[in-house]
């Protein structure tokens, strides 16, 4: 009777266990779906990236016939501008990536085909924190500036002199230095210690002594101070501003002959693919002596251009 009592015992107990057990997975698992998993703050391979970029075309064209107040029986102007940045900042690091290219092209019946615009540029910018506010860093700049297709300037109406090509110049600038970031979209780099080196790749180029290149030489290295400010930000509800400014000073030739590079670039946007842009860059290099009477001076080169056409922003988030 004890045996059969203590089987009986020892059964219920089985089966109340086993009846627990198959409760635990509904009670449990709907909880363990809906928990945070939470990074480990000692894993340093996993990133957060966002990445984003526009997409620009317009397309303008005019004709005439028999039209009594002149001008050219066909014209068509194309211009387009490609911009992606690759960004990541964590706790204790930022990196900057981003890529320009710009090429503008003009068809009339007077002037024949002319480049109008043409420019490739790539810039990435590593920082690593100095402040617990995460806007100061100390960061490494490297930056590469050239163009794809041969360029000309014109004493006449109709003939040309090849100024420039591929590679021709091309300019390559290391930097190290402090990057102040107050906000997201404002960035402000100030180095006293950068490398600039313009190339002069082209044979029919390097022998002219362009671009503060010497004749038959196809490099030049400079040393100075370089200065950099950044700004990326729709402005409006409907407007964007991307700008970004370049200062440098060589020490060891006419240091107070600062260099300029200046881009702007507004997005009107009008619906999802269709807007209006406004682009104004302006150049002072003392070594591009192509101006003035003689083609022997340095002067501020200016170029504007606007225009109502495709334009696709795109922006996401990567995670891994």
């Amino acid at each position: 009777m004890n045996k059969q009592l203590s089987f009986l015992l020892f059964f219920l107990l089985l089966k109340l266990v086993c009846s627990a057990q198959d409760d635990i997975p509904v009670k449990v698992v709907p909880s363990e779906i809906s928990k945070s998993v939470k990074k480990d703050p000692n894993d340093t391979l996993h990133w957060n990236w966002r990445r984003g970029g526009l997409v620009s075309l317009n397309v303008a064209q005019g004709s005439q016939s028999n039209w009594a107040a002149g001008g050219d029986k066909f014209s068509m102007a194309l211009t387009s501008y490609v911009n992606y940045f690759l960004l990541n900042k964590g706790k204790k690091h930022t990196w900057d990536n981003s890529l320009d290219f710009n090429f503008g092209f003009i068809k009339t019946t007077s002037l024949g085909n002319r480049k109008n615009d043409d420019r490739f540029e790539v810039l990435s910018k590593y920082g690593v924190r100095l402040d617990t506010s995460n806007k100061i860093y100390l960061s490494g700049l490297f930056n590469f500036r050239t163009q794809f297709f041969d360029g000309y300037t014109y004493a006449t109406g109709d003939s040309g002199t090849l100024s420039s090509t591929f590679l021709s110049p091309a300019y390559l600038l290391l930097s190290v230095g402090i990057d102040f970031k107050p906000k997201e979209y404002l960035s402000i780099f100030i180095s006293p210690l950068t490398q600039r080196t313009t190339f002069i790749a082209s044979n029919r180029l390097y022998t002219k002594g362009l671009y503060g290149v010497p004749p038959y030489h196809h490099y030049i290295n400079q040393f100075g101070a370089f200065a950099s400010i950044s700004f990326a930000k729709n402005i409006f509800k409907n407007v964007s501003y991307r700008g970004k400014m370049d200062l440098f000073s060589d020490y060891r030739h006419n240091p107070g002959n600062i260099d300029l590079y200046f881009t702007n670039l507004f997005n009107f946007k009008i619906n999802r693919f269709l807007a209006a842009t406004y682009s104004l860059d302006m150049i002072y290099d003392d070594d591009v002596k192509l101006f003035g009477k003689y083609g022997t001076s340095p002067a501020l080169q200016l170029k504007s251009m606007i225009g109502i056409g495709f334009s696709m922003p795109f922006s996401s988030v990567i995670t891994h």
